[in-house]
């Protein structure tokens, strides 16, 4: 008697419009060919990020490996470079890729959009889905919107930016994908390779008759092994899919610390699919929190306004990642100023564009090739000042930076950092953590709060900061010391001076600040338990899956 092989990937979240179009049986099997292939590894390399945390965490600092010195000083090797549609990246705009969103980065002018299903995406079902629908038709030049106001929306510039996507890192996992692997165990499904293994089934060949091509951003990489293990899936896919190695363009954002310390290496591991570096300035900073939070007080952080890109430590990373970059043949993009205009305060919008402008001067001078903005209305500061320095060019790829040094203590050099911590320092924590937490749990993952564009990145280092300032008992400026109490207390204030409205998240948020703030234990990142205990909905009916699942291999 014949029997139906029990599904090794199913589908467990609800349906919604066009899903069918994105969860097709072919793009299942082709994730659950990249699980079968990779869910192993990189389940090994998520436990040596905890070896690596826990070395620190006892006092070894992050050094330049001995183990790889070959590769640093030999000075032959090239990265594959820019792909078509890659060599002019002066100006990327970031944001999610909702429908609204998505129209407005492919209208803004920008030379290439970083369609964001990371940091700047609540990883709801909905937001996770739905975007690769608008990706699906973002390719095809064929999206529009109408709001629920009945404002209509659609692409009307002559000329649209390049298409780079970043999936979700390697710690994530996409709790609505549920994976058996061959030996029986069953898992959710990994961010990463549900993220990568979509939008490539769907859209690789379409981009590549079009004249692009499918270009990834990699976030939160920590070591160049797993860059081997990026590699390894964009070798994978391209052969599975029967396109020319190397088609794949990524652009590695160097937001860890440990990252930090194997440039090299990583663009060494990803050379024939490595477009680029990106100093992804906010992620570096709450994971060098992360990393040291522990270690005494001369690892404290000031304000979060007063880590700034002119710090030393913060010049050392982006001053090696040029010279790194262009040592290879490889774009150095620069990181998103956190400023935004506001149409309603002109004296916030001149301020916002004297900041954006004095960053992006400070990046192309520094020899980046382009940067980041967050804001349509900040795209033509950011070009001016790129158009200052380019002179024509596309890029700066000839500039040498062999001139400098950086050391590993030049790196670590926080030290000598003002640890400037006041009591509205504390208070603005709270509040911004507080806002942002509330806006993830309703779906919207990048806001704007004071005037800044905050995403999960920001958050953290707020976050981060509360923990490390109460576990130094921290004294602010005017002799406060930070204390559980204290920072529960600020909690409890914002929480009942939030302007609460119906189907709002302040309750569900301050629960989770507490978890990740107020805790003894430190969650590695605040999405994590977030997203297990608020986000996830419950598994469909068997006669909802069925469509959806797939036989074992």
């Amino acid at each position: 008697m014949n029997t139906i092989p029990e599904p090794r990937l199913k589908v467990t979240g609800p349906t919604g419009d066009r899903f069918d179009e994105i969860l097709t049986r072919e793009a299942l099997e082709f994730v659950l060919r990249l699980h079968d292939q990779f869910a192993g590894r990189r389940h090994e390399r998520l436990l040596a990020r905890m070896d690596g945390r826990k070395a620190v965490e006892n006092g070894r600092d992050f050094r330049f490996l001995s183990e790889t010195s070959a590769i640093r000083e030999d000075r032959t090797w090239r990265v594959a470079g820019a792909g078509p549609g890659l060599e002019d990246r002066r100006v990327e705009i970031t944001g999610p890729t909702d429908r609204k969103m998505t129209i407005n980065a492919l209208n803004s002018g920008a030379n290439a959009w970083l369609a964001d299903l990371e940091d700047a995406t609540s990883p709801t079902w909905q937001n996770i889905v739905g975007g690769q629908v608008s990706l699906l038709d973002a390719v095809r030049d064929r999206i529009e919107y109408t709001s629920p106001e009945g404002k209509e929306y659609a692409v009307t510039a002559e000329s649209t930016p390049t298409i780079i996507v970043r999936p979700r890192g390697w710690h994530l996992v996409e709790k609505h994908l549920s994976y058996t692997d061959r030996s029986g165990q069953q898992r959710p499904a990994s961010g990463s390779l549900v993220d990568f293994g979509l939008y490539f089934f769907h859209n690789a060949r379409e981009l590549i008759n079009r004249g692009r091509g499918p270009y990834f951003y990699l976030p939160k990489l920590e070591n160049h092994l797993e860059a081997r293990l990026w590699d390894d899936v964009f070798t994978f896919s391209e052969l599975a899919l029967g396109i020319d190695h190397g088609t794949i363009r990524a652009t590695v954002l160097i937001e860890t610390l440990p990252a930090a310390f194997e440039m090299d290496e990583i663009l060494y591991e990803l050379r024939e699919h490595c477009a680029g570096l990106n100093a992804g300035r906010w992620d570096y900073i709450f994971s060098f929190i992360k990393h040291y939070r522990s270690r005494g007080p001369q690892y404290v952080f000031p304000n979060r306004d007063r880590i700034t890109m002119t710090v030393p430590f913060m010049r050392a990373y982006t001053e090696l990642l040029v010279r790194t970059c262009h040592a290879r043949g490889a774009h150095a993009i620069g990181g998103m100023s956190a400023f935004i205009p506001n149409s309603r305060e002109p004296e916030v919008t001149a301020r916002a564009l004297e900041k954006v402008r004095a960053d992006k001067s400070r990046e192309a001078a520094d020899g980046f090739d382009g940067s980041w903005v967050a804001h349509p209305g900040l795209i033509d500061v950011a070009r001016a000042e790129f158009d200052a320095v380019l002179d024509g060019a596309a890029n700066q790829l000839d500039r040498d930076r062999s001139d400098v040094e950086v050391t590993a203590a030049q790196l670590l050099d926080v030290r000598s950092l003002e640890k400037h911590v006041t009591d509205e320092g504390v208070r603005a924590n709270v509040s911004v953590a507080l806002r942002y937490i509330e806006s993830w749990l309703r779906g919207v993952g990048a806001v704007a709060i004071d005037n800044l564009m905050e995403d999960a990145a920001t958050a953290e280092i707020s976050r981060s900061q509360l923990w490390q300032w109460i576990a130094q008992e921290t004294v602010t400026d005017s002799g406060t010391r930070v204390t559980r109490g204290l920072v529960g207390a600020l909690l409890e204030g914002a929480l009942s001076d939030a302007p609460r409205f119906e189907g709002d998240r302040f309750s569900a948020a301050a629960e989770i600040l507490r978890r990740v703030a107020l805790e003894d234990e430190f969650p590695t990142f605040l999405t994590i338990p977030a997203y297990a205990h608020h986000l996830c909905e419950r598994p469909v009916a068997p006669r909802v899956e069925r469509e959806a699942h797939l036989a074992a291999a």
